[in-house]
């Protein structure tokens, strides 16, 4: 799977267990994008809704038994209810499976959410935490 294959056309929508899941898979392949899946557990919204949007494929050529995936825009919803936005890379295997937005209009909303909602960073200084753990790039 090459990096000049087209990018999934679809957001994809993830219940808190299966970002979990997915943050953890990250971790275990040592895929640079991902969240400590400790801070995702203590601040995601147990019942909350989140989003994955593509932004681009990525492969390790230095890695060569990690196969291409998708690194996506990742919107989470916080136990706060407010929402915060990172980045996750995700295997095919992995993002297939997912459901996807059901209308024009719910993706719609996530691009303007993704695009005003801070990064985790930017709300971990806001709230005086500070980056006191491995975040993605964009956190």
């Amino acid at each position: 799977m090459g990096v000049e294959q087209p990018l999934p056309r679809e957001v994809k929508v993830i219940d808190s267990a299966s970002l979990f899941r997915l943050e953890e898979r990250a971790g275990d392949l040592g895929l640079s994008q991902r969240l400590d899946p400790m801070w995702v557990r203590a601040n995601a919204a147990p019942g909350g809704t989140h989003y994955l949007w593509p932004a681009l494929w990525h492969t390790l050529s230095h890695r060569p038994d990690v196969p291409g995936h998708v690194r996506w825009e990742l919107l989470i919803t916080l136990r706060t209810g407010e929402r915060v936005v990172s980045r996750l890379d995700v295997l095919p295997d992995d993002f297939t499976p997912l459901p996807k937005v059901t209308s024009r209009e719910e993706g719609i909303q996530v691009r303007r959410l993704l695009d005003q909602a801070p990064s985790v960073r930017e709300w971990l200084l806001r709230e005086g935490e500070g980056p006191r753990r491995r975040y993605s790039s964009r956190s």
